[in-house]
């Protein structure tokens, strides 16, 4: 019987080298997805000169931190980075609640009119006023240049409710909402107690949604918001490369190849200032990302 179980379980010399393709492939994949990123890092500390030569390419050489020190020099980005981070946390808690407000009662089957309600959200997905009236709306509501203009409008994803709503319509059993309610519990309980303890996958899935997007937004911040002291990260590190470049425009021949030389390790030490936090945060959300997708997309 063990004999035939490990039959069963030799890979035959077709399946190694399927296995063995597919490492090949993977590999090619990570290495062409790893680089740019091994690139900007030690891009971001070499020096320029070598950069534009091309004689660095994957590791650092003549170390510098020139460009960290431009970006850092600048006042506003300690404020734009508390800016960024309390809209961050501010408009995903805000996109949370409001997305899993929607996607429950949609997600029952006991909702009178849920189908109209779901596609009038879906026609909203096609058809948008335009930006224009959305800047005439927000002026109206009196949110331009306050941090509410970044957070309100962007208040819910249609699409994102969709997912959450598919997760609790597929992933949680009906019979266990059926016997909350015979027990009496009241709707709210039942989110609060049962549905949400089972929905941490799909939460953490929103969370990162949510906070990559708050995170690396600019152009509502560049639209509504006049005032430097309101400005997110990605505004503030706009404004350094603008600066930057007037200085390059500025001066003579030789000083603009110098400024030249060095906006481009300013521009890689802007892409990793940027993205650090968000890379970090990926990580420790990974294994919940994965399986939020895939249980919210396998059943529509």
């Amino acid at each position: 019987m063990v004999k035939g179980a490990s039959a069963l379980t030799r890979q035959t010399k077709g399946d190694r080298m399927f296995d063995w393709l597919n490492y090949t492939v993977l590999a090619v994949i990570l290495l062409i997805i790893i680089y740019p990123l091994l690139f900007v890092i030690s891009a971001s500390v070499s020096d320029p000169q070598l950069v534009n030569s091309g004689k660095m390419w994957l590791w650092p050489k003549g170390i510098t931190f020139l460009g960290y020190e431009k970006v850092f020099q600048n006042k506003e980005i300690l404020s734009g980075y508390l800016n960024t981070i309390l809209y961050t946390v501010l408009g995903t808690s805000i996109n949370l609640f409001m997305t899993i407000l929607a996607a429950f009662p949609l997600s029952r089957k006991d909702l009178a009119g849920r189908n109209i309600v779901m596609a009038l959200f879906v026609f909203t997905m096609f058809f948008s006023g335009g930006l224009i009236p959305s800047y005439l709306l927000v002026k109206k509501l009196g949110m331009l240049n306050t941090m509410w203009a970044l957070i309100i409008p962007n208040a819910v994803s249609i699409w994102n409710i969709i997912i959450v709503r598919t997760f609790f319509q597929h992933s949680i059993p009906n019979e266990i909402q059926e016997a909350a309610a015979i027990d009496g519990i009241s709707d709210f309980q039942m989110l609060w107690r049962i549905i949400l303890p089972l929905s941490m996958p799909i939460l953490a899935v929103m969370t990162l949604f949510y906070s990559v997007a708050h995170w690396n937004s600019y152009f509502n911040a560049l639209i509504y918001l006049t005032d430097q002291k309101l400005f997110p990260l990605q505004l503030v590190l706009r404004e350094i490369l603008i600066q930057n470049q007037m200085d390059q425009m500025a001066g003579s021949s030789e000083a603009m190849t110098q400024q030249i030389l060095y906006a481009q390790t300013i521009k890689y030490a802007v892409v990793i200032v940027a993205n650090l936090p968000v890379l970090m945060l990926y990580p420790f959300l990974q294994k919940y990302f994965t399986k939020g997708v895939m249980i919210g997309a396998i059943k529509g």
